[in-house]
């Protein structure tokens, strides 16, 4: 159901109201990722001991070269604030998965690097994610669907990726 008002106040400047398609829409993309990501999230806390974004954090450094990144780097890559980060590489690094390493070049800047145990963890544990991810999407959806989900994802994800210099972005404070 629409709850705009009656009169569309577009054309006098007001909000572009969603129609009641475009409504039904957004609330469909809303549900699944929401429950999309406790799915996930609740698979690795149970087979693994760790949140979902733990997860995505050695993954991002297994894929890194020598299995590193810069901090700052890697909280861009994960999209998550350096606060949040910072507390999750300390939590990983207490399970012995992620160590830091102080930069050479800046002394305010530190690297995570992926440890043996942590890439053993990925090891264990991709397999079992890999199904999870499988089962709630790929497994649901036709080659066609996902070719455009993959698309329309992109396409969303490039327009809302800031391209001018200082952007107010929550991983870059």
């Amino acid at each position: 159901m629409n709850t705009a008002p009656v009169a569309s106040s577009a054309s006098a400047g007001g909000p572009r109201w969603l129609t009641d398609e475009e409504q039904r829409v957004w609330r469909s993309y809303i549900e699944a990722a929401t429950l999309l990501e406790d799915h996930l999230d609740r698979q690795l806390q149970r087979d693994a001991g760790m949140p979902h974004v733990y997860y995505g954090l050695l993954v991002k450094l297994a894929e890194a070269p020598q299995r590193r990144l810069r901090m700052t780097e890697l909280a861009m890559s994960a999209k998550i604030t350096r606060s949040r980060l910072s507390h999750a590489v300390a939590r990983l690094e207490k399970s012995g998965w992620v160590r830091r390493e102080d930069c050479p070049s800046d002394k305010r800047g530190q690297f995570a690097v992926l440890t043996e145990e942590g890439q053993e963890v990925l090891r264990k544990h991709a397999p079992g994610h890999v199904s999870a991810v499988r089962q709630a999407v790929f497994d649901r959806l036709t080659p066609e669907q996902q070719k455009s989900h993959g698309e329309i994802m992109r396409i969303v994800a490039e327009g809302l990726q800031p391209r001018e210099a200082g952007a107010d972005l929550p991983w870059l404070r």
